[in-house]
């Protein structure tokens, strides 16, 4: 079971190897397998939010989250997001962005360094709420119930989550426009980008997951109601319900490759480079959510879930703190392995005493 789920991630990284040697030498070979780590380290949790959302989908929907996904994950967001940022922020031609990161690397980083406010403010807010609607809402299985108690409690004033995620979102932009004030305006324009950003990041929170819920929620009651002629609408629904749950995993795994994307950079400035690394990376974040899902490991430790959205959160806020402040990866990624390696660590404490 395990070589049949990874055998895809086992031979991008091998090609991705050999792509790196032929491209740069041996050099290139450690700084794609170190970018891969690296990616792996940092989006360990998005495997498990993903394996959670992944199993109401049938194995078609799975096939194609594996095939039509990676190429997304690996071409769209790896190699193309970071030149249509630069092609945005700097207002280029997308010829001209890709030329730049081809011939003059330097100054192609400089241009995605600079677009970070806005990329982590998009990301952040997008992370934020999926923690927000998870903590705030009340649930069966509780894994730090004297938190999780009083914060379903809180979730029932409608709207709650998205009044505090522009709370934070408002604060974030405002120390933002005070740093850039304080030394000069050379960055201050951009405050107004990191508002519209964040907004733009809740906005698409709201629609793709609004959706998805819609005709899940659909699907539901056209099932409780069956009757004469009402089975081929039902699986229309479903082909809908599991067309919003995808583009939904798409976008989630969009706002985790944000921070691998820009903490490449301090790796290797090489678009390239980067592209073999992070992919090789996605794909081994992809083989273990379909693994996670076909190994049941989601109902086998009920509270891991809890601790890749503790993770989510942190993510978040890291993200958030970051449009002002430089924060390590290593400290990004050692949050998450702690938040997830604890709740791993409940959900097999409860098991042994089920067992008891």
């Amino acid at each position: 079971m395990l070589l049949k789920t990874f055998r895809w991630a086992f031979a991008v990284t091998a090609l991705g190897l050999v792509a790196g040697v032929l491209y740069d030498g041996w050099t290139a070979l450690g700084l794609v397998a170190i970018l891969a780590v690296l990616e792996v380290s940092l989006s360990f949790d998005n495997a498990v939010i993903n394996a959670g959302i992944l199993k109401k989908l049938n194995a078609f929907w799975q096939r194609i989250f594996l095939t039509v996904g990676i190429l997304i994950a690996v071409f769209g967001m790896r190699l193309l997001f970071p030149i249509v940022i630069v092609a945005v922020s700097a207002r280029l031609s997308p010829s001209r962005a890709v030329h730049l990161a081809l011939t003059d690397k330097d100054r192609y980083q400089e241009l995605v360094t600079d677009a970070h406010p806005s990329i982590a403010a998009f990301g952040g807010m997008f992370l934020l709420m999926i923690f927000l609607d998870f903590v705030f809402e009340d649930r069966d299985v509780k894994w730090l119930s004297w938190l999780e108690r009083p914060l379903a409690r809180l979730g029932r004033v409608d709207m709650l989550s998205v009044c505090l995620a522009l709370i934070i979102l408002l604060v974030s932009s405002m120390t933002f426009a005070a740093h850039a004030h304080q030394h000069g305006g050379g960055h201050a324009d951009k405050a107004q980008t990191v508002l519209v950003s964040g907004i733009a990041g809740l906005i698409t929170y709201l629609v793709v997951s609004g959706l998805s819920d819609f005709f899940e929620s659909r699907l539901a009651d056209e099932e409780s109601t069956k009757g004469d002629g009402a089975g081929r609408p039902a699986v229309a629904l479903a082909g809908r319900a599991a067309f919003f749950t995808f583009l939904y995993l798409e976008v989630l795994d969009a706002s985790f490759s944000f921070d691998g994307v820009i903490g490449a950079f301090a790796i290797t400035n090489d678009i390239v480079l980067m592209a073999l690394g992070l992919g090789i990376g996605a794909m081994y974040v992809r083989s273990l959510t379909v693994y996670l899902v076909r190994q049941g490991t989601l109902d086998d430790y009920v509270y891991l879930e809890h601790g890749a959205h503790y993770a989510i959160g942190a993510l978040a806020l890291i993200l958030l703190v970051s449009i002002r402040y430089q924060i390590n990866d290593i400290v990004t990624g050692l949050i998450g392995v702690t938040l997830i390696s604890a709740s791993f660590y409940s959900s097999v404490r409860r098991n042994r005493a089920a067992r008891e």
